[in-house]
């Protein structure tokens, strides 16, 4: 992965206390988010085209055949873009809009039947070498029309990983750490920008995505790495980890396990 971007002076390091005591030499990792996100509030202009369309052009998210369920963007009210907001919940014969909702960058959704709860994924941040995803639990009132009852911010989960994720380094090698378990030592290739960064060389924040593919939602994470010359997080050589995520009804969510991808 050969993903960049600038580095922003005054990021304040999220540094939480790894759970249990830290063999000596790992360190903790630091998060990019040093304060949580606004909420996605699409622009007046859009709330109004909305308001005022006689038809929407949308695309499929997600069409659930089997269960009569499907997700769509919302990329023109009548002939007025909605500049990257709005998603469309068809249950059955009932249509909900969703205003706020960011459609860009592919959104992801699943639809568990079993539990009648649709899982929805919506780009927080996004540019070259970041991408931030946050992830909506979707329910349904008695009538068929789609809530929002539970949003999983992007803020919060790398507040719970950078209280369990450390690392430590030995010569061009790091190896990353859920507490004191090693999850995987990886070889950096790049020699040509004064070695790792003395204060603070690993970070997690800028790439923080989810995977629906399974029966539970997870959060796939890439920690980039800064050296001592140069103003961006490099993620050349670095792995992606997975984190389970256990969401209770009441909207807490906890990650429960953390492995290392199984591509890498």
């Amino acid at each position: 992965m050969n993903s960049r971007r600038y580095w922003l002076p005054g990021v304040v390091m999220a540094l939480g206390i790894l759970t249990g005591c830290m063999h000596s030499g790992i360190r903790p990792v630091a998060g990019t988010l040093d304060v949580p996100l606004a909420a996605d509030t699409a622009p007046a202009r859009v709330m109004e085209a909305i308001g005022k369309a006689e038809r929407f052009h949308e695309h499929d998210i997600m069409s659930d055949t089997t269960s009569n369920v499907c997700v769509m963007s919302l990329d023109e009210a009548d002939q007025q873009p909605t500049e990257g907001y709005g998603i469309v919940i068809v249950n059955g014969s009932v249509s909900t809009t969703l205003p706020h909702l960011r459609n860009v960058r592919q959104p992801q959704a699943r639809y568990d039947s079993a539990s009648g709860q649709l899982w929805l994924t919506s780009s927080a941040i996004e540019g070259t070498g970041v991408q931030v995803e946050r992830l909506y639990q979707i329910r349904f009132h008695s009538d068929g029309q789609a809530f929002v009852s539970n949003t999983v911010e992007p803020y919060d989960m790398q507040q719970a990983l950078c209280q369990r994720l450390g690392f430590s380094i030995d010569g061009q090698q790091v190896t990353l750490y859920d507490g004191q378990r090693p999850l995987c030592t990886v070889t950096s290739s790049i020699t040509d920008m004064g070695g790792f960064d003395d204060e603070q060389p690993v970070w997690i924040g800028e790439q923080l995505r989810y995977d629906l593919s399974g029966d539970t939602p997870t959060l796939l994470v890439t920690p980039g790495v800064k050296f001592n010359t140069g103003l961006v997080l490099l993620y050349d050589d670095m792995p992606t980890l997975r984190a389970t995520l256990s969401i209770s009804d009441e909207g807490m969510t906890e990650v429960t396990d953390i492995t290392l991808q199984d591509n890498e």
